[in-house]
């Protein structure tokens, strides 16, 4: 997810099941939410890197041990912390990765608001306790069921919300998923934005 405020740039979770960020240039920003390969690619990270080496790489404790070894300079923001990163206001959620299988999968999950307007919970439903204005909801994934995310997103009651994570779907799958989710969240006054991969969208 590539997110631009005031007029500045930051890049979400390079991960393996995306391809468009390697061709993304003049990023302020990296957010990386956690390790799993499908937020943090190490070959994606260091092609974005290469091609944006002013940009500052902002993630928790958890993914740091892997950017070290790979000798990529980077500032943690977990727990409840705030800071301001690339002139940008960032608060952290920190919460668990939801268990996929009997434990498999939970590792530190942090989740990220950008600038007071954006919530990006990376694989986990926190929830801010907060006025949350757009909402980066995750619709899909093997540890993801449409009628827990759908819940998460009444519970957060943003204005606007978009949804990522679906890169697993086909391209009926993104049909059939948006509609649901659609259909829900509008009737709950919650407006759903279909926003699908390489589109913009103003918010």
């Amino acid at each position: 997810m590539l997110i631009e405020v005031i007029g500045k740039r930051i890049l979400t979770d390079p991960g393996r099941f995306s391809t468009s960020q390697n061709d993304v240039t003049d990023t302020d920003l990296i957010l990386i939410t956690h390790e799993h390969a499908d937020h943090l690619h190490s070959a994606s990270l260091q092609t974005v890197l290469a091609k944006n080496p002013d940009a500052e790489v902002v993630t928790n404790t958890s993914v740091g041990k892997v950017l070290t070894e790979l000798g990529v300079p980077f500032k943690i923001l977990e727990g409840r912390a705030t800071g301001t990163h690339a002139e940008v206001v960032i608060e952290a959620f920190d919460g668990e990765h939801v268990e996929i299988i009997d434990g498999y999968g939970i590792v530190q999950n942090t989740g990220y608001f950008v600038a007071k307007k954006l919530f990006y919970p990376g694989d986990a439903y926190t929830k801010p306790e907060k006025e949350i204005p757009v909402l980066a909801l995750p619709v899909a994934g093997s540890w993801c069921k449409a009628s827990d995310a759908i819940r998460y997103a009444k519970e957060v009651h943003p204005t606007k919300a978009f949804p990522v994570h679906d890169a697993v779907l086909s391209e009926a799958g993104v049909a059939l998923t948006h509609g649901l989710f659609s259909g829900q969240l509008n009737a709950a006054g919650i407006e759903f934005i279909s926003l699908k991969n390489d589109e913009t969208v103003e918010l």
